[in-house]
């Protein structure tokens, strides 16, 4: 008879959220648990949140119920950022049994053990107090694994409630990455995210709080791993996107074509009033410089739409901006009010219909951006990743700058990296030679 507690996780937002569900259940396994998907009866349900946005605030209600619903009597753990945010406001959520902020979240295993049915214990610290910095990264991927390489943020940008929830800038140490990388290599990972939430601001000690390392000093050693064959940025500020470090992307061998930089605005008068520590002509200067340097190199971008103060005219110098530069997709948010931050109390606020369609517009803007940056590469041959899933006869997987590929399914291919001719695409996806889509009458 199986005695080992069962355990279900839930992860909501970030990859980055994702890599410290993965050590968390690493810890829970060293102790004896069984993991289980969420769908099934569990002792426990772990639900790792975010809260960017207020839909993610929502999700955790859904999630804590639907975990109920799978066992009545199980356990619901809340943790993450918007555990640490409204602690008391989730422990009044029917079901809920423990709720842990930043500071413990590593420590679930024993806080488990503490549970009684017939009361909520919530973990909480004050933000201030968070020093310490705890590595991870996503377990269970069998093509790529985001490594968690920073935490924190040290930036005061209006809108987000992110260093309320996370603290301050801090980093893991580059020989500690190495070592982690080379575990990760054992496993037969190809391809390595490098995940945090200012990755540029890579190097400080959460403990003294000075610089000690750099970004371009931990990607140079990377780019050294044996057994990885792509690194890829997740995402990096177009502020700490310096001249080194795409100069050195243009010539690795590893690190992938691929950049995600946050945008936000194309408005100088709304990037002020977000506080964001560049303005439209830096970011241009960005794209350019990348675009030279690697022309086939794929590029991504957040947007946020309907910001206290944002006109119509300032949301037309966004979308202009926007509709001029060679990006590849957008990420498009509508912003939403968050309390504690400076933009809660601004004045002029924005419509919700008119934010909505705001972000409408971007979107179908995003769609013909990526359209275009997928027949420019049209009867062009990509490394394309592999990735293991049978989706109906077919495998998906995505060139290194970034492009979403699918073909016909070939198991000996899972996992592997091979050089495809890309011949035709749908504006979501492209296929190579053998998975032209049949015409139909």
């Amino acid at each position: 008879m199986n005695n080992r507690k069962r355990v279900a996780f839930h992860t909501l937002g970030c990859k980055l959220n994702y890599t410290e569900t993965g050590m968390i259940w690493k810890n829970l396994e060293s102790l004896g648990y069984e993991k289980v998907s969420f769908e099934s009866p569990a002792d426990y349900y772990i639900i790792n949140t975010c809260s960017v946005t207020e839909n993610a605030d929502k999700e955790c209600k859904r999630i804590v119920r639907k975990a109920q619903r799978c066992n009545p009597d199980s356990h619901i753990v809340v943790t993450g950022c918007y555990a640490q945010l409204k602690p008391n406001q989730i422990a009044e959520i029917p079901g809920v049994n423990l709720v842990v902020g930043t500071q413990d979240k590593f420590k679930l295993g024993d806080l488990m053990e503490t549970i009684l049915n017939d009361q909520v214990q919530v973990y909480s610290c004050d933000i201030q107090d968070v020093h310490s910095y705890h590595s991870s990264y996503s377990i269970g991927e069998r093509t790529r694994t985001f490594l968690k390489v920073q935490d924190g943020c040290d930036y005061s940008c209006t809108y987000c409630t992110i260093p309320l929830a996370r603290g301050k800038s801090r980093s893991d140490s580059i020989i500690n990455i190495i070592r982690q990388a080379g575990e990760i290599a054992q496993q037969g990972i190809k391809e390595i995210v490098l995940s945090g939430v200012n990755i540029g601001d890579f190097g400080f000690s959460g403990t003294t709080g000075k610089r000690n390392e750099n970004l371009l000093e931990l990607i140079t050693e990377l780019d050294r791993i044996e057994g990885i064959q792509r690194f890829r940025i997740s995402s990096i500020e177009p502020n700490l996107l310096n001249d080194q470090i795409i100069e050195f992307i243009a010539g690795s061998k590893k690190f992938v074509p691929h950049f995600h930089i946050p945008l936000q605005s194309g408005s100088d008068f709304i990037l002020k009033r977000m506080k964001r520590r560049y303005l439209s002509a830096l970011y241009q200067n960005r794209i350019e410089t990348i675009k030279t340097l690697l022309p086939q190199a794929g590029i991504g971008a957040d947007v946020i739409v309907g910001f206290p103060g944002e006109t119509e005219e300032y949301f037309r110098e966004t979308f202009d901006f926007i509709h001029g530069l060679p990006l590849s997709y957008l990420h498009v948010f509508t912003y939403s009010e968050r309390d504690n931050t400076e933009a809660v109390s601004m004045t002029a606020s924005v419509p919700s219909d008119v934010r909505l369609e705001r972000n409408r517009l971007l979107r179908q803007l995003s769609d013909k951006k990526r359209n275009v940056f997928y027949n420019e590469h049209l009867y062009t041959s990509r490394p394309v990743l592999w990735e293991c899933e049978n989706d109906g006869g077919y495998m998906l997987g995505y060139t290194d700058n970034y492009i979403r590929v699918r073909k016909t399914y070939s198991e000996s291919q899972a996992n592997t990296i091979q050089n495809e001719l890309l011949i035709h695409t749908n504006g979501s996806e492209v296929y190579v030679r053998e998975t032209l889509p049949v015409a139909t009458a």
